[in-house]
């Protein structure tokens, strides 16, 4: 709850909250907490897949290329190993999905027309 708190704090409020069906995520005080900052809620289940596939992939690769395979015995060692994985996956780790460009590359060629255009266009 604490950690919901916070980030509707200190990054504002989404505008909706894709989770599972666990148990942390159904609790009257979570489902309240996100009904009360007006946020849509959407949860996985059978034919809503597509409602969190975006982050599902990033965090399976996170699971099995980095947290399996290190032995982090602490979460002041986890953080910045998994801090440092995942500035690896968006900067340097070539993505098939976007034609083995980073995440990176890909967002900065996507973004590139838009900012010509909005700088033509003022």
């Amino acid at each position: 709850m604490e950690a919901l708190k916070e980030a509707l704090v200190n990054h504002g409020k989404p505008e909706i909250f894709n989770s599972d069906q666990g148990s942390q995520f159904t609790s009257g005080a979570w489902f309240d907490v996100r009904v009360d900052a007006k946020v849509k809620i959407s949860m996985d289940g059978k034919g809503a897949w597509r409602d969190i596939r975006l982050i599902e992939r990033p965090w399976m690769a996170t699971t099995y290329e980095c947290v399996n395979l290190n032995a982090f015995e602490t979460g002041s060692e986890m953080r910045p190993g998994i801090g440092r994985w995942l500035s690896y996956y968006n900067t340097e780790r070539p993505h098939s999905k976007h034609g083995l460009l980073t995440p990176d590359e890909a967002y900065a060629s996507r973004i590139q027309p838009m900012r010509i255009a909005a700088e033509m266009n003022p």
